[in-house]
């Protein structure tokens, strides 16, 4: 606000020396105040923070949106794995945080014919929308649980504060307050802005071990169990590797880590905070296993999983061999695809290390199935889940529940500036610049997110009711048609067919598993390796 005035005074007073030495052009204050007033209108509302933080040259992105082609909101850009997230998806976002109207006009936009082309056949008598549930929820929490936590089907995924702005964090939390579903903290520890609205709150724990970390990094049992029980927190996970950087560890840039921050994760300011890309907690299948039951227990019982990009499938393998042998099994384990991530990451980590979603949410669900484990044990899918039909996909492969990260930051009023590593994030979501964030007004950005959350959720039942489907439980592959070819259409059970309940507890096992199978142990990761 200072520097505007500042700069409008000087405005002013050029325009008045113009004036009193050439009367004739006195015409200029008809231009000049009114973009004064525009400024100070911009400056004193709170819808749109780039236009508070950013007067009069921030309208420049809806001037743009406004002269471009209409046609060209629906060009294409292509995920890692070929799934579009287009303008018109974003469109729909900011529609539906909004509460909008998100429909399109002339049919389909997408190029039906074209390679990786999907869709949910509808049925000839559909559900009526009064007979099905318009909030399915998942008790998350299995035999060992006592704290179980119902879950909605569609919740924030792992963002941490450092990552994004206290406001951003407080909104996010805020928007799961009122629409009854959860925010997952991210590997960033548990702040104060993501307990202070009274949302439903996922700790995730990290490498870093943030927020019950020892000096030296190690991890804290009594600093975990001290927060592990306060009532915001439903559920804890532990984070094994993540879609945008797989095997590498968390990466907050210096510039991001303030006092606040360096206090909240017992790191030293103004330093990259870089996470160990490994646990010290643990080292093998069996301790983790053993780490989950000591983590369940110091929490009072409450649901704990693991988060995973998957990697060397034997790997998981040997973990799920681990639950076999000790009948120690986590609550949920939430799927993140190498194609996810909203944070700093390395280009090439970012583009060519971790399994993309759809085949790992399959291959995670096939496995647990197959060791006869998966009935107590949820899946949480995570990685570029943004619509309703994204859910129904999703859920169709394997998943009880989906989070979502990047369609969370556009509910915000994200513009996908792309300047989240550097600390400018110009609409204050994901930048430390009090500046900044200051223009994100938390009160009106909650309601946001929990009108997107919702009207997402909607979507999906709507589709779903239109296939004759009354709730998550009964989607399954067959569901979902996929083009592979030009002239060849499979559904999902043809790309990725099921396996028969416990046919990897003994051999002759399914063919592809066999080797996966025989090579992973629960003793060890190193073994397996080789036969990933």
């Amino acid at each position: 606000m200072t520097k505007f005035i500042s700069i409008s005074v000087i405005i002013c007073l050029i325009v008045g020396g113009i004036g009193y030495f050439y009367p004739n052009a006195l015409w200029l204050y008809a231009i000049i105040v009114p973009i004064i007033l525009l400024g100070i209108s911009d400056l004193t509302q709170t819808k749109h923070s780039l236009k508070h933080n950013f007067p009069i040259i921030g309208r420049m992105r809806w001037w743009a949106e406004w002269m471009r082609p209409k046609i060209y909101q629906y060009f294409i850009e292509s995920d890692t794995d070929g799934a579009p997230f287009n303008r018109l998806s974003r469109t729909v976002i900011y529609q539906r945080a909004k509460k909008a109207n998100d429909t399109t006009p002339f049919g389909t936009q997408l190029n039906v014919y074209e390679t990786g082309y999907e869709w949910l056949n509808h049925s000839i008598s559909p559900l009526h929308h009064d007979k099905v549930n318009h909030d399915p929820r998942v008790l998350v929490g299995g035999p060992d649980c006592k704290q179980p936590y119902s879950a909605s089907i569609f919740n924030v995924s792992a963002m941490s504060f450092g990552s994004l702005s206290k406001n951003a964090i407080m909104a996010l939390n805020g928007g799961a307050k009122i629409g009854n579903f959860a925010h997952n903290t991210g590997e960033g520890g548990l702040s104060p802005y993501h307990l202070g609205p009274g949302g439903d709150v996922i700790w995730q724990i990290g490498t870093g071990y943030f927020s019950c970390r020892n000096n030296d990094g190690s991890f804290n049992y009594e600093a975990f169990a001290e927060r592990a029980v306060l009532p915001n927190v439903k559920m804890i996970e532990i984070k094994l590797s993540q879609g945008a950087k797989p095997g590498h560890g968390g990466i907050l840039p210096a510039a991001k880590v303030t006092d606040e921050i360096a206090k909240i994760r017992l790191v030293e300011k103004g330093k990259d905070v870089l996470s160990p890309p490994y646990h010290t907690a643990f080292s093998t299948p069996l301790q983790l296993v053993q780490f989950i039951k000591k983590l369940r227990e110091l929490s009072g019982g409450k649901p704990v999983g693991f988060k995973l990009c998957i990697g060397q499938k034997s790997q998981f393998v040997a973990i799920c061999k681990a639950m076999v042998k000790t009948e120690i099994m986590p609550d949920f384990i939430t799927v993140d695809g190498g194609e996810g991530g909203t944070g700093a990451a390395p280009l090439e980590f970012s583009n060519s290390v971790g399994m993309p979603l759809r085949d790992a949410l399959a291959f995670v669900y096939d496995a647990l199935h197959g060791f006869g484990i998966k009935k107590h044990i949820k899946i949480i899918a995570s990685g570029k889940v943004h619509t309703g039909f994204d859910l129904v996909k999703n859920i169709s492969l394997g998943a009880d529940m989906c989070n979502g990260a990047r369609a969370m930051m556009l509910a915000l009023g994200c513009i996908q500036a792309l300047e989240c590593n550097s600390n400018t994030c110009p609409t204050g979501v994901a930048t430390q610049n009090p500046k900044l964030f200051a223009g994100l007004n938390v009160d009106d950005k909650k309601v946001r997110v929990a009108n997107y959350q919702h009207e997402t959720i909607k979507a999906a039942v709507e589709l779903m009711s239109a296939a004759g489907i009354d709730h998550p439980d009964h989607l399954h592959r067959s569901h979902i048609y996929r083009r592979v070819s030009a002239n060849q259409i499979q559904t999902y059970a043809e790309m990725y067919p099921y396996l028969l309940k416990g046919s990897l507890l003994e051999a002759p096992y399914p063919q592809g598993w066999e080797m996966l199978v025989m090579h992973s142990s629960e003793e060890t990761f190193d073994n397996a390796v080789k036969y990933a």
